[in-house]
């Protein structure tokens, strides 16, 4: 079967069945061309972005952290949109209502988001602890999910790389603002 939108697209095992490396390699084109067709930023990406390197320096006089927010657990619904200057913004929104403000994830454990918040001179609310009383993190589950002896030999570091180690991202979230 042969659809309109596979025009200019060279044959193979891609149109039988999914199959996307074979799409891949049977399409890929290596580009051997040079940066002209970039561009620079814009005026005002260039105005947003010496706003931003300014946080950057009042960031780093706070000691790498200008502000957490210990009592509200993020999500995609947690925080009131956030701006650098939302007149001059085509891409809105932060992950938290203010620029450079981290959120707390206690979903990936506790003893961690209560670790990291320390390491920069906060302490993580009564609320969020009093609510995750009650849940099972991450980290909860996976050890759960332990036998004895898996426990004995991730202690003594026989063995590294467990998920509770490496499955859950960052504690506290910094996430810089990046045009996708």
């Amino acid at each position: 079967m042969k659809h309109n939108n596979w025009q200019g697209f060279k044959e193979g095992v891609w149109q039988e069945e999914i199959n996307v490396r074979d799409f891949i390699q049977t399409n890929y084109r290596v580009y051997e061309g040079d940066d002209s067709f970039l561009s620079g930023p814009t005026e005002r990406t260039s105005e947003l972005m010496k706003k931003v390197q300014s946080l950057f320096a009042l960031e780093r006089q706070y000691g790498g952290v200008l502000d957490i927010d210990t009592a509200t657990v993020s999500s995609l619904t947690s925080y009131t949109p956030g701006y650098i200057d939302k007149a001059n913004e085509l891409i809105v929104g932060l992950q938290t209502n203010r620029p450079l403000k981290r959120g707390v994830n206690p979903f990936g454990g506790m003893r961690m988001v209560r670790n990291a918040c320390e390491a920069y001179g906060y302490k993580l609310s009564p609320k969020v602890e009093e609510e995750f009383r009650f849940r099972t993190t991450h980290n909860d589950g996976v050890f759960r999910a332990y036998t004895d002896e898996m426990r004995q030999a991730r202690k003594c570091h026989v063995i590294t790389g467990l998920p509770d180690a490496y499955g859950r991202g960052r504690i506290i979230g910094d996430y810089r603002r990046v045009a996708l």
